[in-house]
């Protein structure tokens, strides 16, 4: 994979027209085009009609700060964009935006990829799209490799070891293989993507009071626990398995640099609870830097003018300063990390 330059921009993909990623895509460019090279891919007509907008034809024509306009890879989707009704003729174009910033960023021709919200439905009724969203889709695009799932703010990093699906089917789904998985992958992207030398893991336990000695269950003393023990071992720092109803509060976060919780809930709820607004997606494991905001299509107020940017403005600076601290000589899974090393 080809390094970017450090003015090299940072590929949005547009997400689906409909929802409120176009209006936040360009509220963020208002928020940052003087500070951040940025480019958007997708139908120019589908922005908001007060946007500036400045059609490019490659990466390059987009390097450096962009003030007075947004520089748009355009495509045309062949429809208007309606707010808040989905226009199936739209799907490949939203797929296609995706797949684009995947080749730029690999190619080293964007610094990162910043993905607006898509809408599954949309892309399987529409494309025939499958894959069950963002990450997995992103994950084969890059050869299949193994990801991770990140939601990240200013006070906060959590990592869930499973993700959608009932909160029944966890134990089963929850193996000691998945969670060690889960945590080089965390370990490698800390040091890699976010410039932390020394990486400190706070694990959840799956039960309440992480099991209590196996009285309010055995998952911790069965499978959890011995894993730590055994990766410890190794060197990695890790402190668990806690009990996730004091993990979260502002003590106890001082003590480490991520949480990795057992299923979504547990690890969501804290964070959107510290920062609703302003967490970020970010997907552990690529060879390029993927960031999203925490958010979903919002159909109910596309618009309106009242969806907000925070969270597309945070999903943006983080890609950036990841971006930084890839180019300052962090290692990860392509470059020689734990995980890499752990697989030969």
């Amino acid at each position: 994979m080809s390094r970017a330059a450090a003015d090299a921009p940072i590929a949005i993909s547009c997400g689906e027209p409909a929802g409120i990623g176009p209006e936040v895509a360009a509220g963020a460019w208002r928020a940052l085009g003087a500070e951040m090279a940025l480019l958007w891919i997708g139908d120019p007509a589908h922005l908001p009609d007060d946007t500036p907008v400045r059609v490019v034809t490659s990466a390059a024509e987009a390097h450096g700060p962009c003030p007075d306009a947004l520089p748009v890879l355009a495509r045309d989707f062949g429809s208007p964009r309606r707010p808040g009704v989905v226009d199936p003729r739209h799907a490949q174009g939203v797929i296609d935006a995706i797949r684009e910033g995947v080749a730029l960023a690999t190619a080293g021709r964007a610094r990162a990829l910043c993905t607006a919200p898509i809408n599954k439905a949309a892309l399987i009724d529409g494309a025939d799209f499958a894959y069950p969203g963002h990450t997995e889709y992103l994950s084969a695009l890059a050869g299949d490799v193994p990801v991770v799932m990140m939601l990240a703010c200013d006070a906060l990093r959590v990592v869930p070891a499973t993700i959608h699906i009932p909160l029944a089917a966890v134990p089963a789904t929850l193996t000691a293989a998945g969670l060690e998985e889960v945590l080089r992958i965390t370990h490698a992207a800390l040091i890699r993507d976010f410039g932390v030398a020394q990486p400190r893991i706070a694990v959840a336990g799956l039960n309440p009071h992480a099991g209590e000695d196996g009285k309010m269950g055995g998952e911790e003393i069965a499978m959890i626990a011995p894993l730590l023990d055994r990766l410890r071992g190794e060197g990695l720092a890790l402190r668990g398995p806690l009990p996730a109803d004091t993990m979260f509060h502002a003590g106890a976060r001082a003590g480490y640099d991520a949480a990795v919780c057992m299923y979504h809930d547990q690890a969501l709820i804290p964070i959107k609870t510290i920062d609703f607004a302003g967490g970020v997606n970010v997907t552990l494991g690529l060879p390029f830097v993927r960031t999203s905001p925490d958010h979903g299509t919002a159909f109910d107020i596309a618009g309106t003018g009242v969806a907000e940017a925070t969270s597309m403005i945070a999903a943006l600076r983080m890609a950036r300063d990841m971006a930084d601290a890839r180019g300052a000589g962090g290692v990860g899974p392509s470059g020689g990390s734990i995980w890499e090393k752990a697989r030969t």
